[in-house]
């Protein structure tokens, strides 16, 4: 059975314009926010209608996921719900079926935990295809401007046993219960280390073996796996004296680091490596990369990777647009791709939302046009790498930079200023630094092959 959703399904009486903003990341934040600075009137009084379609119910903020596997933050200080970031949008909590770009409609199926009329108390972190927990029913909401921002998520499928066995960043949910599962091992009185395995050398996993170390301290030992020659790709060609940064830091907190080799399997209590080496391992943490969420149609306009070709102004075909990990998009000055990450699908979405303020009242597009700003990495309370226009900088003034540049990007000001206040007591407390145990005192490695 097909509903389709012109001005009924909850959605509300049909605008003259009506905008769809698919996920409930970075990208769909950002737009709404640029459509709101250039169309808050004529989104207040109605003419303009934005729907979100998304599968969670709150926005996750990935910035602090370090702070929260650490233990410095609570995890629900990186989830806000969709309808108090974006008060004048319809929610609906839902997946998204395909596209259909000739027609300018999108079908869809509810989420269980949504409401008869498809509206939602709020929606959140991607609003990727998929049926599991969904309404039989699929609706189909027409639009006049479509925004794709679905994002990504780690391929875990790739390596035998780690969905079932570990643990993603991306998925809702998955950093509350890793966190707890950190912090119950660091209680842990056993005479065993709890051996916790994170696979992927770039920022994200050297955030999270450091978080996990320093959380841990001499009850969970850490093993940090890279089929790379050296940590940090992203960082170590133009910033070395940073790389080398970020080894010392693991070093200190224990993190064995394990080059060039990858994770070939996982069971329920070991890490098998592409050398045949096989580790005990209760807890192994995926960091490696990310591929797009498919959302069928539009299938000539992707890329080998499957993501979506963007044009220099964002869009992809007329009334689609695209950014974030979901689209190809090219960097202004290089020609090259731009990176995969929080900043760029953030500058991203408010391209596209200025954009289309202008396209919805008949003005021509401009072409994006943002070079970048750095990034950086946390290894504690006060200790962090950072980068900010190619000027490297290390601890207390690294950390304070990220942190200010994470405040300024938390879409809820109540939040971020919770946020201050939590690391404050911290400061307060005055942490001290894990200590850390014989390397291999208590782990039985074996080499398999």
């Amino acid at each position: 059975m097909t509903t389709l959703a012109r001005g009924g399904d909850g959605v509300g009486h049909r605008a003259s314009h009506r905008v769809v903003l698919l996920g409930g990341g970075y990208v769909t934040l950002h737009a709404y926010a640029g459509l709101m600075r250039h169309a808050g009137r004529a989104i207040r009084r109605g003419d303009f209608q934005v729907v979100v379609i998304s599968t969670d119910d709150a926005h996750s903020f990935h910035g602090f996921t370090g702070e929260v596997l650490a233990g410095l933050l609570p995890y629900d200080r990186t989830r806000t719900p969709l309808v108090e970031a974006m008060p004048h949008a319809h929610v609906v909590l839902g997946r998204v079926t395909s596209i259909d770009a000739e027609r300018r409609v999108v079908r869809y199926r509810l989420a269980a935990a949504s409401g008869a009329d498809g509206g939602t108390s709020g929606s959140g972190e991607s609003g990727e295809s998929g049926e599991s927990g969904a309404s039989s029913t699929e609706r189909v909401l027409d639009y006049d401007a479509l925004v794709v921002g679905t994002g990504g998520r780690e391929p875990a499928t790739t390596v035998p046993g780690l969905a079932e066995h570990g643990f993603t960043l991306r998925a809702p949910g998955d950093i509350a219960v890793l966190a707890e599962r950190v912090r119950a091992a660091a209680a842990h009185r056993g005479l065993r280390r709890h051996t916790v395995l994170v696979a992927g050398g770039g920022m994200a996993g050297v955030e999270m073996a450091a978080a996990a170390a320093d959380l841990g301290g001499a009850r969970v030992r850490v093993e940090l796996v890279h089929s790379g020659d050296g940590i940090l790709p992203e960082l170590r060609d133009d910033q070395p004296r940073l790389a080398r940064r970020a080894e010392r830091e693991l070093k200190r907190l224990g993190v064995r680091v394990r080059l060039g080799v990858r994770l070939a399997s996982v069971t329920e209590d070991h890490a098998y490596l592409s050398d045949g080496t096989a580790l005990p391992a209760s807890t192994v943490i995926a960091t490696i990369g990310q591929r797009p969420v498919h959302v069928p149609g539009l299938d000539a306009h992707r890329d080998p990777r499957g993501r979506l070709v963007t044009r220099p102004d964002l869009s992809v075909v007329d009334g689609v647009w695209a950014a974030g990990d979901a689209a190809c998009v090219v960097h202004p000055t290089s020609g090259e791709p731009v990176p995969a990450n929080a900043l760029w699908a953030i500058k991203g979405g408010e391209h596209v939302g200025r954009n289309l303020a202008r396209t919805l009242r008949g003005r021509p597009t401009r072409p994006f046009a943002y070079r970048g700003l750095g990034q950086a990495a946390s290894f504690g309370f006060g200790r962090s790498i950072s980068e900010l226009y190619g000027i490297p900088f290390t601890g207390w003034v690294a950390w304070v930079l990220r942190l200010t540049f994470f405040l300024r990007f938390m879409p809820s000001r109540r939040k971020a200023a919770q946020v201050v206040a939590d690391l404050a007591r911290h400061a307060a407390r005055g942490r001290t630094a894990p200590t850390t145990a014989p390397a291999d005192a208590d782990l039985a490695e074996v080499r398999t092959a």
